[in-house]
Order: structure tokens, then C-alpha cells, then sequence
């Protein structure tokens, strides 16, 4: 066991090594990093990648089944952090902004072919309902100031508004 003991780092050497890592990585590196990981946590979550564990591309998420809400979040945070990285270092990103755009390009096909199995009736009423709205829309001002509930687009939970 003393040879294990050995092998095994203190808690006082990890401290210093995450030191010495923090001393030496850049902001825009640590930046990149992020961005990567980003990508490939969405590439993963939409199925592009196999999990290493089984190497089932089909098994894209926790329980194997894919997340596009996720896939969207790596995407827009990704995205976010360009402007970033394009001020610190604009002629090294072609490689990163292609990943991105691939990414994009199978979310957009991921997410119309899941729009496209939903049922009908569904995108219906709600365009239905949007069409609703704006023909009451000159009676809405005053209505709200005499009544106390929320309007029809707080009341739908399609609009978030702060302190309600």
C-alpha cells in the first residue's frame, strides 16, 4: 500500500499543480475550451458522436434518447462566446465557426423532422390563437388598466414578466 501512497498525489501537490495550471492557461484559451466543449457536448446530444461507453450513436443522451433543447443551449452559448474570442484572436476561429455552423445545420434538419412528427392540430391552434390576439389588440391597453389579471400573453406562459 505504500507504493499507492506514493503514486497519489496530496492534496496540498493537486492544490499547487491547479495553481501552477491556473498561472499559465489565458482567459481566450480557457474560452476556447469552453467553446469546444460546447460543441461536442451538442454534437453529442444530438447523436453525431458515439458514446464511448457503448458506441451507439443512437444513444445520444442520458437514457439514449436525444436532447435538442440542450443541442440549442450549446449552440447559443457557443455562439455568445465568438465576438469574445474574435477580439482576442480573429484569425484562428475558421475551424471553431465551422463546427458551429455544422452543428447549427444538423439541429435545424434534427428539429424539423421532430416539428414535422408533431401532430398538426397542435401548430394549428396556436397559430389560431395568435391570430386571435392581435384583433383585440386596440381593446387590450384599456381592459388591462380596469382589470387586475394578467393579459392573454401572460396568461398563455408564453411571456415572462418580472415581479409576477
Amino acid at each position: 500500500m505504500s507504493s499507492e501512497q506514493q503514486t497519489q498525489p496530496s492534496e496540498e501537490e493537486m492544490r499547487a499543480a491547479y495553481e501552477a495550471e491556473l498561472n499559465r492557461i489565458t482567459s481566450a484559451e480557457m474560452i476556447i475550451q469552453t467553446a469546444v466543449s460546447l460543441i461536442n457536448i451538442g454534437g453529442r446530444r444530438l447523436g453525431l458522436t458515439p458514446s464511448s461507453s457503448d458506441g451507439d450513436p443512437a444513444a445520444a443522451g442520458p437514457g439514449g434518447e436525444r436532447d435538442l433543447e440542450q443541442v440549442r443551449d450549446a449552440i447559443d452559448g457557443a455562439s455568445a462566446l465568438m465576438p469574445i474570442l474574435e477580439r482576442r484572436m480573429p484569425g484562428e476561429l475558421g475551424p471553431l465557426r465551422d463546427a458551429i455552423a455544422q452543428l447549427q445545420v444538423a439541429y435545424a434538419r434534427e428539429a424539423q423532422s421532430s416539428a414535422s412528427t408533431s401532430t398538426p392540430s397542435t401548430s394549428t391552434s396556436t397559430s389560431s390563437t395568435s391570430q386571435a390576439k392581435p384583433a383585440k389588440a386596440p381593446e387590450g391597453p384599456a381592459e388591462a388598466d380596469r382589470q387586475p389579471g394578467p393579459g392573454p400573453a401572460q396568461a398563455s406562459g408564453r411571456l415572462w414578466v418580472p415581479g409576477r
